[in-house]
């Protein structure tokens, strides 16, 4: 992709699944990144995976930790240039046995959380923008991790569902926005074999999901990070504002195709 080396990356939820398969593409690219997960464990271990990256620990959840964790980001890469604003959580459960605690959690993680990311970059990359000693006064991009799920209705993910509806909704106002400095577009992956997905679903279950599929599999998560590599990149200068969904077909369709 053109334009990505020496990038500086911020991907949070960075450490495992999709995140983690990001991290190794923009490094592939010769970018410089640095990835924001509150798994200590999995930072640890992504660190030995990965040893060219930079990885802070922190709670989306938290903005004092947010913003922490981004000063920290901007002080080892000097500065931030990309964002992919990745992390997210999910519980598979029937919307009747959703409880109040769940129901706040996956909101706090999958929208309040990618909100204050997306808050700080922004800010950050309007101020380069125009400060006029910067170097790079083109602002940044701002990337985010939709779904599917955000578009269509899927049953036993209702709080899921409604965050990643938001996050499309937040990416098209952001765009309208913060343009011309700034682009923001969101990727919607269907299925993705992360472990996320692996830990909610039984082997049955991801071959029932395989057949629905027209492509008849679910995504690897370095297809979608060749995705966010393309939107990151000086190829992808026109694109803003839109969502782009990754899904091997699934809802190409919908129910008449099912």
């Amino acid at each position: 992709m053109r334009g990505l080396t020496h990038k500086r990356v911020l991907i949070t939820g960075g450490a495992s699944g999709i995140g983690a398969a990001t991290a190794a593409r923009f490094l592939e690219e010769g970018s410089r990144v640095c990835i924001l997960d509150r798994d200590a464990r999995s930072c640890d271990s992504i660190r030995r995976q990965l040893p060219q990256i930079e990885a802070i620990i922190a709670d989306v959840t938290d903005l004092m930790q947010v913003e922490a964790a981004f000063a920290g980001a901007v002080r080892a890469m000097e500065g931030v240039d990309v964002l992919i604003n990745n992390a997210g959580i999910s519980i598979r459960h029937k919307f009747l046995d959703i409880t109040p605690q769940e129901w706040d959690r996956v909101l706090a993680v999958n929208l309040t959380g990618v909100f204050y990311v997306a808050q700080t970059a922004a800010r950050h990359m309007m101020r380069r923008a125009h400060d006029p000693n910067s170097p790079n006064p083109c602002g940044g991009v701002i990337l985010q991790t939709a779904s599917t799920n955000g578009i269509m209705g899927y049953p036993y993910y209702a709080d899921y569902n409604a965050t990643k509806a938001a996050v499309i909704e937040l990416t098209r106002s952001m765009a309208l926005e913060l343009a011309p400095a700034i682009r923001v577009c969101a990727v919607a992956p269907g299925y993705v074999l992360t472990p996320m997905q692996r830990a909610e679903y039984t082997g049955a279950m991801l071959d029932q999901v395989n057949r629905k599929i027209p492509l008849r599999r679910h995504a690897q998560p370095e297809e979608v990070a060749g995705l966010f590599a393309y939107l990151a990149s000086d190829d992808a200068a026109y694109a803003t504002g839109h969502v782009y969904t990754l899904d091997g077909g699934e809802i190409a369709g919908g129910l008449a195709s099912r």
